[in-house]
């Protein structure tokens, strides 16, 4: 007997899963480039979007568990010390803009498919991991003196994921 795949149980494409499973991804990404850090905040930020996506397999929202289940088994576990490559577009503007786009489609997609309580519970974890990524390192300041928890850059990529996620 053939094991179905997860996402149809949610009645999703394998093109509309992989756009879900895709862009937590991507928001740690692009919440991690909204300001040039340097490299150890970077890994800093990575790893707190990691363990905030691997949370999300605990999450009473049957959609957000499968979603960060998938990640997961695809990218690697931070509980057995796995980490995720860190990624640094080229233009991290660009990128943002397009995670962005794909956070509205994303939320199209939810309206039309699943209920408002799993719609809200995977929207409140994408703006939950970029609040975790933004937070995980001091931006500015010198010799990590100073500068500030969020920078405006981030708190703005924040802002605009919550808000086209309508979070």
């Amino acid at each position: 007997m053939i094991e179905e795949p997860t996402y149809t149980a949610f009645g999703f494409s394998d093109e509309e899963w992989g756009l879900l499973v895709g862009l937590p991804q991507a928001v740690l990404t692009a919440a991690s480039a909204a300001e040039s850090d340097g490299t150890r905040a970077t890994m800093a930020e990575s790893a707190a979007g990691l363990e905030t996506i691997s949370a999300g397999r605990e999450s009473a929202s049957p959609l957000v568990a499968a979603v960060a289940g998938e990640i997961v088994t695809r990218v690697g576990d931070p509980e057995t010390g796995e980490e995720l490559p860190v990624i640094a577009p080229d233009d991290p503007r660009a990128y943002a803009e397009d995670v962005l786009g794909r956070a509205k489609a994303a939320a199209a997609l939810l309206a039309e498919k699943v209920d408002e309580g799993e719609a809200g519970a995977y929207q409140h974890w994408l703006v939950e991991i970029t609040d975790q990524v933004v937070g995980a390192a001091t931006s500015g300041g010198i010799l990590g003196l100073g500068g500030s928890q969020v920078s405006p850059s981030e708190r703005r990529f924040r802002d605009r994921l919550a808000q086209v996620l309508n979070d």
